[in-house]
This record gives C-alpha cells, structure tokens and sequence, in this order.
C-alpha cells in the first residue's frame, strides 16, 4: 500500500523538529559563507521573474551568502540526488499562497542544479495546480494554489468563506500525494479588493468580517480535524509550515530612533541572530500552537519563522516584478531564505521518510 506523508511545517516550541543528533535546527545564526548561495537564479530558467532579484537588477549580493548555522550542531547538507532516489516514483505537494510557490520554486531549483548531469524535466499547470517532474526518476514536485485552504464557495449573496469546510477536491488532491506542505496566514489579513470573499459563514451563522485571528484559528480548526480524522500515524507524518514574516516596518527590529529605515528597502544584511527585544512571538505563530497542541495525532513541528525574521535583506523589495511601485517585503529573493527552509525540510524528510 502506497504510503503518504503528510508534512504540515510549523512552530511549536514544545515539538521542535529536531536532526539525528537531537539537536533544534531552528535554533541558531546567521553566518557569511563564501561557498553560498546553493545555486544560481540564472541556472533554474523555470524561477518566476519576480523572485529573481539579481535578475531584475538587484546590485548588492552579500545577502546571498549567508548560511544557517545552528546552534548546537552542524547545519544539515542538502543533497538532491538523494532526495531523488528516496522519492523515486512519489510526490512532494505544497499547498498555500505564493509564499508556499516561493518555497516549492526553491526546492525545484535546489534539486535540479544539485544534480549531475542536470536532470531533464517538465513544468506544467492545469488549473490551480503546478507540476515540476523530473521523468528520470519518476518523480514530482507540485504547488497547489489553495491560500486559506478552507473553502470559498460562490453563491448568490456573493462568495462565501467556511470556515468549517474543505473541498472534496482537496482532500482528495492532499491524500493522492506522498508529501504535503500547507502553508497558510497571509491571505487572511487581506482587506478591500484584495480579500477574496465578500461573508464569513460558520454553520449557520454568517458574518460580514470577524477579527482575522479568530478566524484563522477556526479554520485551523477545520484543517486540525481533517488530519485527525484521516492521518493514520503509523503510515504518516505531520508537520505545518511556520508563519513566513514581512519586514514592512523597520521600527519592528531596528532600536535606533534615528534611523531613516521605513521597510525592507536597501536592506543588506540579516540580524545575526535573535536579541532580547526581537523577534516577538508572532501572533498568528501562537494560534496554531494552541491548535496544534490539541490535535490527537503526533505532529513533528519545523520552526522556520525566527530564522526568517531575522532577514530583513532576504526580500525582493524594488527588485521583484513590480519594481518601485511594487515594494515587495512579503516574497522572498531566490537564491534566498526559502532554500535554508528547505535544507531544513530535508533535514526532516531523509529522518522521517521510510519505504
């Protein structure tokens, strides 16, 4: 019988995904390392535009070498020949906003260059659904566009998020796939043209808005009891993708009055590592860990924010698809961030993953 492996990334401090040393990967620094980035934008002809930034021009590169150290042990290697031959014949799916897609075009790229020969592949989308495979080895990656992954359904008041319900489609979709990565939180600060919904409906109450935490925390709720009810332990992993932060406001890491920092502009190098005063605990970070903490199923959890928050130089900034009148401190340049979360992703999969 065909296993699945359902990787859910997430921060919870009391489960922390540890490597084979015992050793909490998410805890530790920044340091500058000559022989990164792990690979070039340029050689991957598949990364999006907008996540290109030495591409569109950026002219700073020392952001591109800084490699993870964690504290306690040595940073795990990634190696892409090895993660194909452990998922030969399987499937890696990540489910979430662009942020997830960020994170999925990194893990296509770090594979396909990490490989010798580089690997043929194809690329294709149908729908929401994007799929990266590589022929040799029978072996797929895909980003499944689903930002809330609750549903939202069109009816005639207008469209309708429940949070009490997920498609048939997608659990179908997520229970068909050896590997899931769900990511979920940004969409659901957005407001005006960019919200996509018009009520809120739970049961059958509905609601023109409602804080946008409550309602996080009762559709990860929904998504809590769609694993309890059909991860099976013994055949399945769990873990949830941690909150990726912006850095739109510079008064949120820098302690000096006087800087004339306003966002992640002209930003060149990360915090090096945590100090007393930032980063806070997030509070999208501390719902899912109320939610998580009551789930029946075992969940390994993969803590990929505190890191992140401390590269406030990782962003496209001017340097993405909209140039200056699209400040990007939300994405993520690639080369970038997303590969050290997907070293570390690695890290969990080759200790986690059996035949």
């Amino acid at each position: 019988m065909k296993t699945t492996l359902v990787l859910l990334l997430f921060v919870v401090s009391a489960h922390q995904v540890h490597n084979t040393t015992g050793c909490d990967v998410s805890k530790g620094s920044w340091v500058y390392d000559d022989s990164y980035p792990l690979y070039n934008a340029s050689s991957c002809p598949f990364i999006l535009k907008a996540f290109d930034c030495v591409g569109n021009g950026r002219p700073d590169k020392d952001y591109l070498k800084y490699r993870w150290k964690p504290s306690e042990c040595n940073s795990p290697t990634f190696n892409g020949t090895d993660l194909l031959m452990r998922f030969k014949g399987k499937s890696i799916m990540f489910v979430g906003d662009s942020l997830s897609s960020n994170q999925w075009q990194s893990l296509a790229c770090m594979v396909y260059t990490s490989t010798s020969p580089l690997p043929k592949y194809t690329l294709f989308r149908q729908g929401e659904l994007s799929t990266f495979v590589f022929p040799e080895y029978n072996f797929r990656l895909l980003f499944s566009r689903n930002p809330l992954i609750v549903d939202i359904v069109n009816t005639k008041a207008g469209r309708v998020l429940k949070l009490d319900s997920i498609s048939l489609e997608s659990q179908q979709l997520w229970k068909g796939t050896d590997v899931v990565i769900f990511d979920t939180w940004h969409w659901w600060l957005h407001v005006g043209r960019k919200q996509p919904w018009d009520v809120i409906q739970v049961g059958n109450q509905t609601y023109e808005d409602m804080d946008r935490l409550v309602a996080y925390e009762k559709a990860l709720n929904t998504w809590a009891t769609w694993v309890d009810s059909n991860v099976n332990p013994a055949k399945t992993k769990v873990f949830f993708q941690g909150v990726s932060p912006d850095h739109q406001n510079a008064s949120d890491w820098t302690l000096n009055p006087n800087s004339e920092a306003m966002n992640c502009t002209a930003e060149s190098e990360p915090l090096l590592q945590a100090g007393s005063e930032y980063p806070r605990a997030h509070p999208a970070e501390q719902v899912a860990e109320k939610v998580l903490g009551s789930m029946s199923k075992p969940a390994r959890l993969l803590n990929v924010t505190r890191l992140s928050e401390l590269r406030k130089d990782g962003h496209p900034s001017v340097y993405g698809l909209g140039g200056r009148r699209g400040l990007d401190c939300t994405h993520w340049c690639l080369s970038g961030v997303p590969d050290t979360w997907n070293v570390l992703l690695y890290a969990a999969l080759t200790e986690s993953y059996t035949d």
